[in-house]
């Protein structure tokens, strides 16, 4: 699991709810996420299939990349590909990506590591893995999570953020029983780095055998949680779930999870991504790498893609 980590969780600041009772998230489902192969091959679940929009927006989709271990020759990445219309959140746990697109954003992620492009109005990219991965092979684990962009930003200029690992908002549970890393939003007054057109938080959780955290959660956000490694419970009914589900929660102002007393030899902890983003509420038209309101904005998509408005790939590039 991720490098970012501390010895001592107690250490950092804490993350308490409110004195005065608050409503707890009920769970309203718990997905299984299928298996299947993304880019050049490399193995993915789809955490959010089978889950109705309405329940995930403003995200659109996250793969859980791995986790495999390599054999040399083996690691592979993406071709050359373009987007429209959204952003896209790389945060690697093991291993290594190198990202470049055709707007000038690039750069090297591992180990905790975070690439944040939004793509608004277009631009090719390509992700793989490094030269001394492909000839070693190794250990590779990560997510990609696409966020949607309001109608307003669709057409905003692309941005590319790295967000190193050392840089995440480090925090602990009230009694210190998880670590929470948080990548971007706010929780309990503490902010991420991640910079962000639409209101999102997300956070990487590694929850200690038997212990159980709460977070005060806005209730105007969404709420869900997929588990990395392990398994455990969510809400305050202790709905069970594990490494490769989905938890949708309901309305509330705080949500729970709660580890295991024992996990499985791969990891020590229960490992949880939580999402949570302000609903967008408008039409969305989604076809392969482009996301926009309507299926004539799709259109122009592809015809801007084929007359190579949406950039070319730099010359040298692989």
């Amino acid at each position: 699991m991720p490098a970012i980590t501390v010895d001592n969780p107690l250490t950092l600041p804490r993350v308490t709810v409110p004195a005065v009772p608050a409503g707890a998230r009920p769970v309203l489902a718990v997905t299984t996420a299928p298996s299947g192969f993304e880019g050049e091959g490399f193995p993915v679940r789809r955490a959010f299939a089978g889950i109705t929009y309405r329940h995930l927006d403003p995200f659109i989709m996250m793969d859980q990349m791995g986790e495999v271990d390599y054999q040399a020759g083996e690691p592979k990445g993406t071709p050359w590909h373009p987007h429209r219309g959204f952003e896209t959140v790389t945060y690697i746990i093991d291993g290594t990506f190198i990202h470049q697109d055709s707007h000038g954003g690039g750069g090297t992620i591992t180990n905790g590591d975070t690439q944040w492009m939004t793509a608004g109005s277009g631009l090719l990219h390509i992700e793989t893995p490094p030269e001394e991965l492909v000839m070693s092979g190794g250990l590779f684990h990560g997510l990609q999570l696409w966020v949607n962009l309001p109608a307003a930003d669709k057409m905003t200029d692309p941005r590319y953020q790295d967000i190193r690992g050392g840089q995440v908002k480090l925090l602990t549970s009230a009694d210190g029983g998880a670590l929470l890393r948080l990548i971007a939003g706010d929780i309990g007054g503490h902010s991420g780095p991640g910079v962000t057109h639409t209101p999102i938080t997300m956070i990487h959780a590694s929850v200690s055998p038997g212990a159980e955290v709460t977070l005060p959660w806005r209730s105007d956000f969404n709420a869900l949680a997929y588990g990395l490694a392990g398994s455990g419970t969510a809400g305050t009914d202790r709905r069970p779930f594990r490494m490769g589900q989905t938890v949708v929660f309901g309305d509330g102002d705080t949500l729970t999870i709660r580890a295991g007393e024992s996990q499985d030899s791969r990891s020590a902890h229960f490992e949880v991504v939580l999402l949570g983003g302000l609903p967008i509420r408008e039409p969305m038209a989604h076809y392969g790498p482009f996301v926009m309101n309507t299926h004539a904005e799709l259109a122009r998509a592809f015809e801007d893609f084929k007359a190579g408005r949406l950039g070319t790939v730099p010359a040298g590039a692989g």
